[in-house]
Order: structure tokens, then C-alpha cells, then sequence
């Protein structure tokens, strides 16, 4: 899954530590969504999005899926 988690942090000068701390989960949660580790459960996603003041779809972008059998 892709993200523009990272960029939309850094526009609001917004640590990761303080990130975790207002949605409820660590700093290496925040850091493994970044990096596309780690993809976040739909509340989860709906509080980030929340906090940015955006859609989930904007923040979060499945990668392409080749349904050829």
C-alpha cells in the first residue's frame, strides 16, 4: 500500500512520536506505515486522515493488482 503519510506529516510539522501519541499507537507503528510495512486497520487509517483533514483515499493508495489469471 502506498502513502503520502510521511509528506503530509512533514507539512504540518508533526514528529512521529507526536503522531502515535494522537491516534493511539506507537512511533514504529507510524514508522512501519511510512516505509509501506505495515498497513493500517480502517479505524486506524480514518483517525490519521482525520488528523490531516483528508480523505483515506488521498493519504492511502493500494498498489495495482493484476487480476489475470
Amino acid at each position: 500500500m502506498k502513502n503520502t503519510l510521511k509528506v503530509e506529516r512533514k507539512k504540518k510539522k508533526i514528529t512521529q512520536e507526536q503522531l502515535a501519541e494522537m491516534v493511539g499507537v506507537s512511533r514504529q507503528s507510524i514508522n512501519a506505515i511510512e516505509r509501506g510495512k505495515y498497513t493500517p486497520s480502517t479505524s486506524l487509517a480514518l483517525k490519521i486522515s482525520e488528523i490531516f483533514n483528508t480523505s483515506v483515499n488521498k493519504l492511502f493508495e493500494l498498489e495495482p493488482v493484476d487480476y489475470q489469471a
